[in-house]
């Protein structure tokens, strides 16, 4: 029996043949275009496996659990946001030579970021019609809509602390969205002001949600940058439908308070 090494199990062999050139002869930014997406989704992998974790924290009350994976999100936010730099190195003359071997797919198609959506609360099942039902993770997207997500969780962790958590909120259909709440607010402007080590988590959400909307304001204009007013590619709505999503917070009630800390 061989002894494990660093390629065998990283499975590293396998990793390195999955960039597949549809270009022929091969255009040379095709390769950076599938490493950039490629390594987007195994960042999306990982912070779905760290909400994963929060909600259970969250649930349970694990301040200092919650605390490191807010700042794990939040740091893997700003690689994501790094990453558009890298991505923006390609002109649109150098995508539109390849553009067209994309064929139907399109980043409309990426189950692991609706995924991500409706674990954060941001539930909008019309976005399901752009996935097939045989779509590998298609199943997976329609549990994440039909699941608690992230901010119902949170409810969980306020209400221990002597927050009033509404009846509405705790009633309202498990696939709508996240909305914000002065009831709720109230209960989180008292714990910033007695319970600084609440406030450190608070802040942490805060950041991550923070990158999160720098992550969608860079990559529409990146898309905007690359391709303008065009539809998506396998026609997608394009840069018009991801302006919609722009300063959409997750914690919405975090948000709110602000000018009152």
């Amino acid at each position: 029996m061989s002894s494990l090494t660093y390629s065998s199990y990283l499975n590293l062999p396998a990793l390195l043949e999955l960039q597949k050139f549809r270009s022929d002869p091969p255009e040379h930014d095709e390769l950076l275009f599938i490493v950039i997406h490629q390594t987007y989704e195994l960042w999306f992998q990982e912070m779905l496996h760290e909400i994963d974790r929060a909600k259970v924290d969250f649930s349970a009350g694990d301040l200092y659990a919650l605390i490191h994976t807010f700042k794990r999100l939040r740091t893997i936010m700003k690689v994501l946001v790094a990453q558009l730099d890298i991505l923006e190195t390609m002109t649109p003359m150098s995508f539109t030579s390849f553009r067209d071997r994309l064929e139907d797919s399109s980043g409309f198609q990426s189950t692991q970021f609706r995924e991500l959506e409706f674990a954060l609360g941001y539930k909008r099942p019309n976005v399901v019609k752009y996935l097939k039902a045989e779509d590998p993770g298609h199943a997976k997207v329609m549990r994440r809509l039909r699941e608690r997500s992230v901010v119902d969780h949170f409810y969980d962790f306020l209400e221990a602390h002597g927050v009033e958590i509404p009846r509405s909120l705790r009633a309202k259909p498990v696939d709508a969205p996240n909305e914000p709440n002065e009831t709720v607010q109230e209960g989180l402007h008292r714990l910033y002001i007695s319970r600084p080590d609440l406030a450190i988590l608070f802040e942490l959400m805060t950041d991550f949600d923070e990158g999160l909307q720098e992550w969608r304001y860079r990559h529409v204009k990146v898309v905007e940058r690359t391709i303008g007013s065009k539809r998506g590619t396998g026609g997608s709505p394009g840069v018009e439908f991801l302006k919609k999503s722009l300063f959409l917070p997750v914690f919405h009630d975090l948000w709110a308070i602000r000018h009152r800390l």
